[in-house]
């Protein structure tokens, strides 16, 4: 990949297929990205791509407003759109500064690519990046995917944006040489050299040291990660077929799980939660959950928290539950009651539940006329309340309904009850009091509708 940079044709070859869409280049202004930018710049001008410049603005460094006057400066002289976007970056996030300035990065990236249609974001990481990271993994233990390190093309879940490495094969010191060649200016952050930081540290200490007993390791590690990346898909064909083996709706049968063995277990156990768009655990809690969901009490309700998702053990099934604080805490409304007024609407929404109740014309239901005239109210889920739905059966309690049809208790106190003055009118996921319905003109069939992004269930 070396060839590459030395003109307009400084991209991988596959890149052609961009045509037509719009590129944008995370832009620091330091050396790595302000030679990607040239390269980019040329590129895109050869096959009539738009590129826009990216700039994030940490206000970690005191030359913080200079970088970003110069990163405009450099993009009005070569004519490449730009924007940028001011983060604040704390130290008290669990994640340590530079891991919460990673994440603001991103996020500002992600923003500004949706914002102007981006399809294609470049980040100018190189082979020593590549090695650095892969080595660092090393020393923490990681699997495969952890030793896969950065992959050239990764696709952002429920996005058309991609994001591009082109330089992954190429050398700091070839990007040095070629910013010389052509007169490139850029700035320098005096933070890389800062110890305190871990990879800083890395870099000044250790990379001198395998640089003067193997020369040239970086090539031969980037090699490396391109073999882990080539195990990594095969493990991931396995976790599909062991999927589709195991998944039974929005949940996984544990029982069947279990047989895979505790390798392909595990495999599946990972690709689940990167489906669902967390990021990898460590050994020592994949271990604790494995054990936890195979060998607790069968009627024990496991439940492990993760990233701010919630992973729930219920009748040998798992469930994948994110905990986005959207809806009101269960049990909130035990003791009050929401009062919601029908005028004849299709449906109404309760965002204290997440979704709407909605009125249906029927053949057998309720009659409208009267249902005009009710009080009508919403209250949250009572176990010892009763409603009968069917005519044949006896009426039973809310618990015993949902104990039937096998709906988890966690999930219950995200199904309203509607009441029509002191009468229990319908239960969500239950059905309707056949008391209050029947056959003639002018009948409604309420239902309850769950807000599609507050989908309890996986997201595969």
């Amino acid at each position: 990949m070396l060839g590459y940079v030395s003109g307009p044709d400084a991209l991988p070859p596959h890149i052609p297929s961009l045509q037509p869409g719009v590129m944008a280049v995370a832009f620091s202004g330091g050396l790595d990205s302000t030679v990607l930018l040239h390269l980019a710049g040329a590129f895109a001008a050869k096959k009539n791509l738009r590129l826009f410049a990216f700039h994030v603005h940490h206000g970690l460094n005191v030359k913080a407003d200079e970088w970003l006057e110069h990163c405009k400066k450099i993009c009005d002289q070569i004519n490449i759109d730009f924007d940028f976007r001011r983060v604040t970056v704390s130290s008290q996030t669990g994640e340590g500064l530079a891991g919460s300035a990673r994440r603001e990065r991103y996020a500002a990236l992600m923003e500004m690519s949706a914002k102007h249609g981006v399809h294609w974001l470049l980040l100018a990481h190189h082979e020593d990046d590549q090695a650095e990271t892969v080595l660092m993994r090393l020393l923490r233990g990681s699997g495969v995917a952890g030793l896969s390190g950065m992959k050239e093309i990764r696709s952002i879940p429920q996005s058309e944006l991609k994001i591009l490495r082109p330089l992954l094969g190429v050398s700091r010191l070839t990007l040095e040489n070629w910013a010389k060649e052509h007169a490139l200016v850029h700035v320098v952050d005096d933070s890389n050299t800062d110890p305190k930081y871990a990879r800083n540290a890395f870099r000044l200490n250790v990379i001198p040291c395998l640089s003067e007993f193997a020369p040239g390791f970086e090539r031969r590690i980037h090699r490396s990660a391109l073999h882990m990346q080539s195990a990594a898909r095969l493990l991931n064909d396995l976790a599909e077929k062991d999927l589709e083996l195991c998944r039974e709706g929005d949940a996984l049968n544990l029982a069947r799980m279990a047989r895979l063995g505790p390798d392909r277990f595990d495999n599946l156990f990972r690709f689940w939660l990167d489906a669902n768009g967390l990021d990898m655990p460590s050994a020592a809690w994949l271990e604790d959950a494995r054990d936890q969901l195979l060998h607790a009490k069968e009627d024990a309700q496991v439940t492990l928290e993760i990233q701010g998702a919630i992973i729930r053990r219920y009748r040998d099934h798992l469930f994948f539950e994110r905990s986005d604080g959207q809806l009101r805490a269960p049990g909130m409304l035990q003791s009050e009651l929401l009062s919601i007024v029908w005028q004849g609407e299709p449906d109404i929404l309760v965002p204290e539940f997440g979704g709407r109740f909605t009125f249906a014309s029927a053949l057998e239901g309720i009659d409208a006329k009267w249902l005009l005239d009710q009080r009508l109210f919403v209250s949250a889920y009572k176990g010892q309340s009763r409603i009968r739905v069917h005519a044949k059966r006896p009426g039973k309690t809310l618990k015993n309904h949902f104990q039937e049809l096998g709906v988890p208790a966690w999930e219950r106190a995200r199904l309203p009850l509607l009441y029509a003055g002191e009468a229990l009118l319908f239960a969500a996921g239950i059905g309707t009091d056949i008391g209050h319905t029947g056959p003639g003109a002018d009948r409604i069939r309420i239902d309850w509708v769950q807000d599609a992004n507050r989908d309890m269930g996986s997201l595969l």
